[in-house]
């Protein structure tokens, strides 16, 4: 049986080299961090929600969330269930009549209803140990690759401007990667939507 762990949203970013989003997941209780490749409609819906934006007619996440409450379905949980082929694969968990249900569909649409519907965000500890970042490890890296006499973070706690600094930092250098090989991207033909730029903190 899957290990899971319970994330908040920390932040939501957009790569300086390639327009991309990334939603940047947080472990609750460990300095872990998971960031998952988004497509701008999908960053748009979730940063609505997360800042109570109204808007003059229901978004497609808002749907979804209407239709399982009149047809009395209740959503449990979403999850991050996976990365195969370094693609990430999402899990909504609902219950009817005490019954469990399993719907498959992207990360960024289960983040997306879940913001909506307030409920837990988990991740599969594999996905963790596989994708997630401690900012630690890469002030670590960046120090070792620094100019003699020079030093960064050094591997100690960082403040949080600190840290989201160091992050920002290694998400570029990952965006390069995942431009040149497809890494952790979620495949995303909404490319004609208007973008948002925010983060949450």
């Amino acid at each position: 049986m899957k290990k899971y762990v319970e994330v908040k949203i920390d932040s939501l970013r957009v790569s300086l080299t390639n327009q991309q989003r990334i939603v940047v997941l947080k472990q609750t209780n460990d300095d872990r961090f998971l960031p998952i490749w988004i497509g701008p409609y999908e960053a748009e819906a979730i940063t609505i929600a997360l800042q109570e934006i109204e808007v003059s007619r229901p978004q497609t996440h808002d749907l979804v969330k209407k239709i399982l409450d009149d047809l009395g379905v209740s959503i449990i949980r979403v999850e991050v269930s996976s990365l195969q082929d370094d693609i990430f694969y999402g899990t909504l968990i609902l219950n009817h009549e005490d019954q469990e249900i399993k719907v498959d569909c992207r990360p960024s649409d289960a983040i997306a209803v879940a913001v909506r519907a307030h409920v837990p965000i988990m991740v599969s500890e594999d996905v963790m140990k596989e994708a997630s970042i401690v900012p630690e490890e890469i002030a670590a890296e960046s120090e070792e690759d620094a100019p003699e006499g020079e030093s960064t973070a050094g591997g100690r706690t960082a403040p949080d401007e600190e840290r989201l600094s160091i992050f920002e930092d290694y998400l570029t250098k990952k965006g390069d990667d995942v431009d040149q090989a497809g890494k952790n991207i979620e495949k995303d033909e909404d490319d004609g939507e208007d973008d948002l730029d925010a983060s949450t903190n």
